[in-house]
């Protein structure tokens, strides 16, 4: 009879054990997803990536950019969601007349929230007249279609190179505001003044 009475408390207390960790388990999905966060991991990964941004009006379809890259991490499930593109971007972006800018960079990161590229590594900005700008980091601000860096560049034209220290510049390369500059500059179509 002890023996019976002893087995029996045995399985009342491993029955109310058992129950308690079923119930006890109750995470909602927000949670779960909070696991990778912890982890540090992406929630998503892709591989050979060509995004094209497309705007339909009057019965057609404009592109207006096309991102491509090898590769992509997609930490959209962070508090201050972002996507990684580790292996560089190509972020071609075209104006109404469908001329084309290139942008290029070795590695880049996308705030979604912010609509922000991080582009870094071997920065060129290439545009259909043939200006180009090469710097080690460069921001793109998606919204505002707007270029920018405190960093050391160098900036071809066909009228002659500018280098300097921090640019802000329209995607075409045609408005900018140069912080410190070096080089030669026309003023009023006449011949170029050194700086």
């Amino acid at each position: 009879m002890r023996f019976k009475f002893r087995s029996y408390q045995i399985l009342c207390i491993v029955t109310v054990l058992a129950v308690t960790m079923l119930f006890s388990c109750q995470n909602d999905f927000s949670d779960v997803q909070k696991v990778g966060v912890l982890q540090n991991q992406p929630i998503g990964e892709a591989e050979d990536i060509n995004l094209k941004y497309t705007e339909f009006a009057e019965d057609t379809v404009r592109l207006l950019a096309n991102l491509i890259s090898p590769k992509m991490f997609d930490y959209s499930n962070r508090n201050f969601g972002f996507s990684e593109f580790p292996d560089g971007v190509e972020l071609k972006i075209y104006d109404e007349n469908n001329n084309q800018t290139v942008i290029t960079a070795n590695y880049a990161i996308y705030y979604t929230d912010t609509d922000l590229i991080d582009l870094r590594g071997n920065v060129i900005i290439a545009t259909h007249e043939k200006d180009t700008l090469f710097t080690e980091q460069m921001f793109y601000n998606e919204k505002l279609e707007w270029v920018f860096t405190n960093e050391p560049f160098t900036f071809k034209r066909t009228t002659g190179p500018i280098y300097g220290n921090g640019i802000d510049a329209d995607r075409s390369l045609e408005k900018y505001e140069i912080l410190e500059m070096q080089g030669s500059v026309p003023v009023n179509g006449g011949s170029p003044v050194k700086n």
